[in-house]
């Protein structure tokens, strides 16, 4: 497609195909014998229209997000590549004919996804080059592609398939299993837009979601595209037309084939394909006679081409007036020879000032070129039959460039005879007469003539315009210049660049017009520069808590002791009253947050209780020895009847009993039970195979005895202890205790396990090896003994250190934060410590947590903990502890009048702080941790570089160091007594040190096994799946072994084992062999640590095979370990039940990822009743239709629920029915009454089921939480919730069914759930109906590295401004803003990133300056409140204001008659309209606005906004994007161009001497102006520095180096534009909504699923909320007609969404 937008002759419009518009969308096959369309595709018109319908009907409920996450090795994913091709093809910067700047394009494309950690594939399928038949400049071209990505880049190209719907391409996927297909919606024609349609629609067949390929938009961390999932009706519509779609894909490519012969045809007469298939051959075999040392693809496909060319003309073609003569031909040959000597001798940085030439080719010469383009193809599909001949093939990706050739041609055509003849210098001329020479010599049946003339004829090959050569216009183009600015923040970041910078004068003529007034009249009487108010002070808060009124302060009282019962449920910790230090304790106090303890004054009464307690204590004490006794017998008499369940009694005392020498005795007492069972179990007759069971109890008492106890061992129990070991068969360890031991050798046989000591413990015993821990008490922890990594983190808190602390999940890294929040509880009653939690799911746990553990008495006004999220508030700023979400602590610390609050506080704590890389709320976590003055802990289970993350925040704690010392300084100077004095005295009570510790804990504290479940015979059967199955030989090589990938004790000894198999000559096998291990020989007691060693071996080992070579084998190690794989959604309750059975569901959370597809509960309820078949069966084919539960809830109501018939743990309701009176139960169900889900989560529960996820209300979800760890509940089906760290442990987690949603950071912090710490020894995983590709690339991924994100905007500048200038203490806020700039993670260590975003801060000033935010000083001016406020909806926020200022809301808001406070529907509307043009920005793929709509797809799109706001948009734009292109211009200086010059993936370089000597090249490439700031490449399509100003070519010319985007401008197109140009239309459905207020219409017709629709919907009318509140307290006239329309349209938004939410639980019960 050339500049104007125009395809080369011939080619139709994108999606036009042959007859102009889309069959799939009611075209007509009317016309075809003119194309010749075969009867086959005629006959199949109906399924091509039922097929493009399917999936243009799935477009709008695409969603637009971050195709790729953290963990970037577990989403491999698979491109189309010829939609790659087309996508490229399409860009609206690329001019046809430029192949370099193609390739560019593509590297470009596949770099943004490669950067951000993409693995892909790339397939190009056989069939799909039939499409270009028609247009042999793309089969070249796509030919080219090919050899370029194969022989020049790493990537893994597949050329094999014959086509998508082939045996071996779904065979590839099975094996693979992409995480998604990106391809294209839309081909070049029609016919390729089937191909694609095709291979969406069978990729949703095989459950592969599709990515479009158009419309991406990258960032520094994230690629954002939309993805269509693929669902239930996509898979049914494959399923059941898999016959008509085979048949219709063969008829399709019969047709392509069909027109093959007639493309031919014109040029080559009767020749065949394979015809000209062998000429190519033969050309190509008679260079290699003439060039036997070889050559470079440019030259050989330069002579080739030409040479070919001319014979075929030469022989097959009829010449007649309107063709080429075979003289002219030969000219053509010469220039085109020409032009690749200048690509051969020309560098990047000299082609790219190339002149534009705006001639087309003349047909005649169009004829031939196609037919020069022909062969070119031939001779590329055929390089091949070179073998080994030196063949270059670096330079591929310049086989031709147009321009160059055009400008060649325009010299000798119409320059040559005007001006002196210029020469070409001498290495050109040589090389062009070198290349036609070669042709001479190709050709040999005529003479083609010599080198020069290169023009032998006068027969023009272009043809005239108006305009000859495209002049680049610098009249767009901005000034280059800086308005004048300063103040104390400007000049100390950006003071020494701003010398450097072009200054604007003041007496410029462009200053003054920047700054007219832009305020309407309306807005005269405006306060527009008054502070607003936050979100703080509008987030509603349930309780006033300054309130003395009674009824208040009791429901008050009562939601105290809730969050305490809530805390208490989830964990079994006795409340601990705090007393701070500087007060004296007092002798008996109990008390809440804000109650005064009672305390008992009179001695008298003191000594009375103490004798009373005495006495009560000594009575107590006889009790319970008595009772130990009677227990101790109770359990050796367990044991001699039951031997496992006795065990378990025993260790259950274990753990209660606190004497060492009584745990002694019951310890040799399960010894010798276990002895005297292993002898009675041998002495049976017949014994096939031993239990193995005992003999573990045996060893696993032996260990305690022999480790925890070798002070109390005497002789005789060495000796029994001996005699155990004998009777195992262990001998040597027997001899090692006792060398006088005998035992005759028939019972050695007959008692002896037959397995050696080490191997028997590491794969008997694995999880109950004994772990490496501390004996030694900490006087800190009185609940349990910490270990090292621990005590390290208790040292950080004491010494007011900070850390990053990186350990496994339920590791009890947590333990830290609440030992950090008793140091500042008991400091002061002032101090204060925030947590912040990665999502508001967990702040009302961490909350409730924080109120069972603590208890403190504070004076009046004061609290302990309270809560801060974006739906509500409690005690935030009078509270010592605040739990709250990293966007609202922003709003905290960026606003300047909390400045005193935020000195108050003393440490905090950052959970999950790896959400600092990932999609949503990553600004905030930066930002946050540089902004904080006191120390910080940050916790986290997946950091892949903990020590680059420790140095950054080291960095900001030394510039904090720094800054106090300043301040401190400025202080005494400046003799400020009592600033000086509260600054020392704030500082020392820190008393704060400013390093930052890492702390890293490796280990978990059990062991993870995870298993595969597979249906066989309609029973479940599970694969125990060994880790290193999931690497292969590349994963090792590149990354290593993940870091936490650990091996069980088990799946070390099966490693061996399989290493020894695949190589039966292993050096090393005797070495690493079990029983001849160093650390394992003669050992008795194993241990963890031991045998984590010999674990590391056998990695380092397996490394070592693939250094050495031993690929192979490594392959059938990975061979051996893999198990098959065969589940079924509908087997899922007998999965469930199988694992009843197995002991594992004793908590069991199933990862429901896609509850679209169906979900488990239905099934899990229907088995729990299937021993009542009548009613079973009806329910049953109710669940088959996916009724609503509700349905077959209604019957449980007569339903008897028996053990047999529940999940729940029978013992757990047993203790709360007798023990707690069922208070557990009465209370929570008392809060889901009247919740929409409340009455179904009851019935669920009955069963011993529940469910989590994000879309419940809170209640439903506490309720859910509380009975799960009670034990009530032991199956769970949830969503990704539970990876957000919500505290609930379990045994066993089940990811059920695959999702887009489950990456390798979701499956580490859900399956960390499994295996409860202090109960548990072994967690299990279990994978069912999960493609068995998708679970390797789940364990085998890396931990991810947390990378910085572009950490600046306008706004965000704004706020920090704001602060600067507004701050309760100045200096303060200063250090602050400039802490924010000077430290973002992207530039650390990176010098030359910080040079951008100090460019980028100016910029952004220019912007404000000139939209009049702030003055010259940087002090904030009008409505500077207002956008600051919107921060959130940047750039809409500053489009907002542009408006309101202008007077457009004041024309919109017309009351319905004059005096009249409200408004008529139709003004409403059009508000709406406007706001959700700018606040419900939600897109859809601009194919889906091209097709014939319907009715309701057109209520799909959403309106333009009015006139009058749409030309105040486009001025906004223009004035924005002048203002960012001269940011880019004066960016561009600071550049290493040598980098600009190489492709962006293969590094190829188009670098080298300019050349000088030619006059004919000075001439020609002689535009050196209004290049600066756009890429080399893409000047060769004739871009150039004003194509920035162009909304659709910005970030396709933009300098890739810079290390800005055209993101980061503040620009609000009416549709944003995709890579093509095409206008993406945004969701009508807030509108919608609106006018219908129906979510089911608004379900069907926009396509967004209930929840999503619901919480956008929520967050409009939150948007709308805010603006109406800000516009009353800035506008002091209460009749003004915009701040009474907002208030109408809030309030009437927020009735409807009510009364919709009503409706929908009224639905929900009926």
């Amino acid at each position: 497609m050339d500049r104007a937008g125009k395809w080369p002759r011939g080619f139709a419009r994108a999606g036009r195909g042959e007859l102009g518009r889309p069959l799939g969308s009611g075209g007509s096959f009317s016309g075809r014998r003119r194309t010749g369309l075969g009867r086959g595709l005629k006959d199949h018109a109906g399924f091509f229209r039922k097929m493009t319908k399917l999936i243009l009907d799935e477009m709008p409920k695409a969603g637009y997000s971050s195709i790729l996450n953290d963990f970037v090795e577990s989403n491999f994913f698979v491109i189309d590549g010829d939609s790659l091709l087309v996508t490229c093809l399409c860009v609206k910067s690329f001019k046809w004919g430029q192949n370099l700047h193609f390739f560019y394009l593509v590297e470009c494309y596949l770099v943004d996804l490669m950067s951000n950690g993409g693995q892909f594939a790339i397939v190009f399928f056989k069939d799909a080059e039939y499409a270009y038949f028609d247009f042999p400049e793309l089969l070249s071209l796509r030919t080219a592609l090919i050899l370029h990505l194969q022989h020049n880049t790493n990537i893994d190209v597949q050329t094999e398939f014959s086509g998508c719907l082939s045996q071996d391409w779904k065979l590839y996927l099975e094996q693979h299993y992409p995480y998604f297909l990106i391809v294209s919606e839309e081909g070049l024609s029609d016919l390729q837009t089937y191909l694609f349609n095709f291979l969406i629609i069978h990729s949703w067949g095989m459950k592969v979601n599709v990515v479009l390929s158009s419309g991406h938009e990258s960032d520094t961390l994230r690629l954002y595209a939309h993805t269509m999932e693929s669902t239930d009706r996509n898979q049914t519509f494959s399923k059941e037309n898999e016959t008509v779609i085979q048949s219709a894909y063969k008829s399709l490519i019969q047709h392509l084939e069909e027109r093959r012969i007639l493309a031919l045809a014109p040029h080559f007469e009767h020749l065949k394909w394979n015809d000209m298939m062998k000429e190519a051959c033969q050309t190509l075999f008679l260079l290699q006679c003439l060039c036997p040392e070889g050559s470079d693809i440019q030259r050989v496909i330069c002579v080739t081409s030409c040479s070919l060319s001319l014979r075929m003309y030469h022989h097959h073609v009829l010449v007649h007036s309107n063709c080429l003569s075979l003289q002219e031909a030969e000219d053509f040959c010469r220039l085109r020879c020409l032009c690749v000597a200048f690509q051969l001798h020309l560098p990047l940085s000299q082609r790219a000032c190339s002149r534009v030439i705006t001639y087309s080719w003349l047909w005649d010469s169009d004829y031939f070129l196609k037919m020069n383009k022909w062969c070119e193809h031939f001779i590329l599909s055929n390089l091949n039959v070179l073998g080994c001949w030196n063949l270059n093939l670096n330079h591929v990706s310049d086989l031709y460039d147009e321009q160059l050739l055009k400008n060649i041609a325009f010299y000798y055509e119409f320059e040559s005879t005007q001006e002196p003849h210029l020469n070409l210098g001498g290495s050109i001329r040589r090389d062009y007469e070198h290349l036609w020479n070669v042709v001479s010599h190709l050709v040999k049946e005529f003479d083609v003539g010599k080198c020069f003339p290169l023009r032998t004829t006068r027969r023009p090959f272009l043809g005239q315009k108006k305009s000859v050569i495209q002049e680049i216009s610098l009249e767009k183009m901005p000034s280059v210049g800086f308005v004048p600015m300063t103040s104390s923040v400007i000049d100390e970041f950006v003071g020494d660049m701003m010398k450097d910078l072009p200054i604007l004068k003041s007496d410029d003529p462009v200053v003054p017009s920047q700054f007219k007034e832009k305020t309407s009249d309306e807005l005269l009487h405006w306060h527009a520069q008054r502070l607003l108010s936050d979100d703080y002070d509008r987030i509603k808060c349930h309780i006033d808590e300054q309130s003395r009124d009674p009824h208040v302060l009791d429901v008050l009282k009562k939601s105290q002791d809730y969050q305490q019962f809530y805390g208490k449920s989830l964990e079994s910790i006795s409340t601990k009253v705090i007393v701070t230090e500087t007060t004296q304790p007092k002798e008996d106090s109990s008390g809440a947050s804000g109650k005064m303890l009672q305390q008992s004054t009179k001695p008298s009464q003191i000594t009375k209780k103490k004798k009373k307690k005495k006495k009560a204590f000594l009575k107590e004490d006889q009790n319970k020895d008595q009772q130990k006794d009677d227990l101790l017998f109770s359990i050796e008499e367990e044991m001699k009847t039951n031997l496992h369940s006795g065990i378990r009694k025993l260790e259950e005392y274990l753990t209660s009993c606190a004497s060492n020498s009584v745990k002694f005795g019951v310890e040799m007492s399960g010894l010798i039970a276990c002895f005297k069972a292993w002898k009675e179990h041998c002495r049976g007759e017949d014994k096939i195979s031993k239990d193995l069971s005992i003999a573990v109890q045996m060893m696993k008492r032996i260990h305690s005895l022999l480790e925890r106890y070798p002070e109390i061992l005497e002789a005789e129990h060495h000796q029994y202890i001996a005699k155990c070991l004998k009777y195992l068969g262990f001998n040597d360890l027997a001899n090692s205790l006792d060398p006088t031991l005998m035992i005759g050798d028939d019972k050695k046989k007959k008692y002896s396990i037959d397995i050696g000591p080490a191997r028997f413990q590491l794969q008997y015993m694995g999880h109950y090896l004994i772990r490496d821990e501390r004996k030694n008490p900490d006087p800190r922890i009185q609940d349990f003994i910490p270990n090292t990594w621990q005590r390290e983190l208790l040292d950080v808190v004491d010494k007011n250190e900070s850390a990053v602390i990186v350990a496994p999940v339920s590791a009890g890294k947590t333990y830290a934060s609440y030992y950090c929040m008793e140091k500042v509880l008991r400091e002061s009653d002032d101090g204060v410590v925030v947590y912040i939690a990665p999502a508001k799911s967990l702040v009302g746990q961490v909350a409730a947590t924080v109120e069972n553990r603590f208890t403190k008495t504070l004076p009046a006004g004061r609290t302990l903990c309270g809560a801060f999220t974006r739906d509500y508030r409690h005690n935030v700023l009078n509270c010592q502890v605040l739990i709250t979400v990293p966007e609202c602590f922003e709003i905290l610390l960026l606003a300047p009048h909390r400045q005193k609050w935020v000195e108050r506080i003393r440490y905090v704590i950052f959970d999950e702080v790896h959400y600092l890389g990932r999609e949503v709320g990553a600004k905030f976590w930066e930002l946050l941790l540089v902004i904080i003055r006191c120390p910080f802990l940050v916790l986290s289970a997946t950091i892949n570089n903990p020590t680059l993350l420790t140095e950054w925040l080291q960095s900001v704690k030394q510039y904090w160091k720094q800054a106090d010392k300043i301040m401190e300084e400025k202080c005494v100077s400046e003799k400020q007594a009592d600033k000086c004095l509260n600054f020392l005295r704030d500082n020392s009570f820190k008393n704060q040190s400013y390093e930052v510790r890492l702390v890293l804990c490796e280990e978990r504290d059990n062991d993870l096994e995870k298993h595969i479940c597979s249906v066989k015979h309609d029973d479940v059967y599970f694969g125990h799946f060994h880790p290193c199955a999931a690497l292969t030989t590349d994963i090792i090589e590149k990354y290593g072994f993940p870091p936490d990938l650990i091996l069980t004790p088990q799946e070390s000894i099966q490693l061996y084992d399989t290493m020894a198999h695949v190589w039966e000559a292993w050096p090393r096998a005797q070495e690493l062999c079990p029983e001849e291990f160093i650390l394992f020989k003669n050992k008795i007691v194993i241990k963890k640590l031991d045998a984590r060693k010999y674990e590391e071996n056998l990695k380092a080992e397996l490394t070592n095979w693939i250094k050495n070579g031993k690929v192979k084998k490594l392959w059938n190690i990975e061979n051996s370990m893999t198990v098959g794989l065969d589940s079924s959604w509908v087997n899922f309750p007998s999965l469930i039940r199988t694992l009843e059975k197995r002991m594992v569901l004793t908590k069991c959370v199933i990862s429901d990822w896609c509850p679209c597809r169906g979900s488990p509960l239905p099934m899990l309820l229907t088995y729990s009743i299937k021993k009542n078949p009548k009613r079973a069966k009806n329910l049953e084919r109710k669940l088959m239709y996916r009724a609503e539960y509700i349905n077959f809830l209604e019957n449980l109501k007569i339903l008897e629920i028996s053990e047999d018939h529940t999940y729940a743990d029978v013992k757990a309701l047993h203790t709360e029915v007798t023990r707690d009176k069922g208070s557990t139960l009465d209370r929570v169900l008392q809060r889901v009454r009247f919740t929409r889900n409340g009455k179904e989560l009851k019935a669920l529960a009955q069963r011993g089921i529940g469910y989590h996820h994000s879309g419940m209300y809170f209640k439903e979800k506490e309720f859910v939480e509380i009975l799960f760890v009670k034990g009530l509940i032991r199956v769970v089906t949830a969503t990704g919730t539970l990876a957000s760290g919500i505290h609930m442990p379990c045994k066993s987690v089940v990811f059920a069914q695959d999702s887009v949603y489950l990456d390798a950071l979701n499956y580490r912090q859900m399956s960390g759930r499994a295996g409860r710490r202090g109960q548990d020894l072994l967690g299990n995983v279990y994978f069912f109906d999960i493609p068995l590709p998708k679970i390797k690339r789940l364990l085998a991924s890396s931990v991810p590295e947390l990378r910085g994100q572009f950490p600046l905007s306008i706004t965000l500048v704004l706020r920090l401004m704001l602060l600067a200038s507004k701050g309760d203490d100045p200096e303060d806020a200063k250090a602050k803003v400039l802490s924010v700039l000077k430290h973002s993670l992207l530039s650390f260590k990176r010098p030359r990133a910080m040079k951008t975003l100090k460019l980028y801060f100016l910029f952004s000033l220019q912007l404000l300056i000139k939209e009049d935010y702030l003055n010259k000083n940087g002090t904030p001016k009008k409505f500077a409140g207002l956008a600051s406020y919107l921060h959130g909806h940047e750039p809409s926020n500053l489009v907002f204001v542009n408006f309101l200022k202008r007077g457009l809301f004041h024309n919109l808001c017309k009351p319905a008659w004059k005096g009249a406070q409200q408004f008529s529907q139709d003004v409403m509307e059009k508000l709406v309209l406007v706001l959700a043009n700018l606040f419900a920005r939600k897109y859809i793929p601009a194919k889906f606005q091209n097709a014939d709509l319907s009715f309701y797809q057109s209520k799909v799109i959403l309106a333009e906004l009015p006139e009058d706001f749409k030309a105040a948009l486009h001025e906004y734009n223009l004035a924005v994007m002048k203002d960012f292109a001269s940011f880019l211009l004066i960016a561009s200086k600071s550049v290493n161009m040598k980098n600009e010059y190489q492709l962006p993936l293969s590094r190829i370089k188009f670098t080298g001497k300019e050349c000088e000597d030619s006059q004919l090249v000075s001439h020609l490439m002689s535009c050196k102006e209004g290049r600066a700031a756009v890429s080399p490449f893409v000047c060769l399509s004739g871009n150039a520095d004003n194509d920035l100003l162009r909304p659709e070519t910005v970030n396709q010319v933009i300098l890739r180096t810079i290390g800005v985007s055209g993101a980061q401008a503040p620009l609000l197109w009416p549709g944003k534009l995709d890579n093509r140009g095409r206008r993406m239309p945004l969701n009508a459905y807030v509108l919608n909504f609106y006018q219908h207020n129906c979510f089911t219409r608004l379900d069907q017709t926009n396509g967004m699923r209930m929840g999503q629709l619901l919480k956008c919907l929520k967050d409009f009318a939150f948007s709308i909320q805010a603006i109406s509140d800000s516009l009353s307290e800035l506008c002091e006239n209460e009749h003004d007609n915009v701040v009474l329309a907002f208030k109408q349209l809030s309030q009437t938004f927020y009735e409807k969404l009510e009364e919709m939410q009503t409706q929908m639980h009224q639905n929900h019960l009926g």
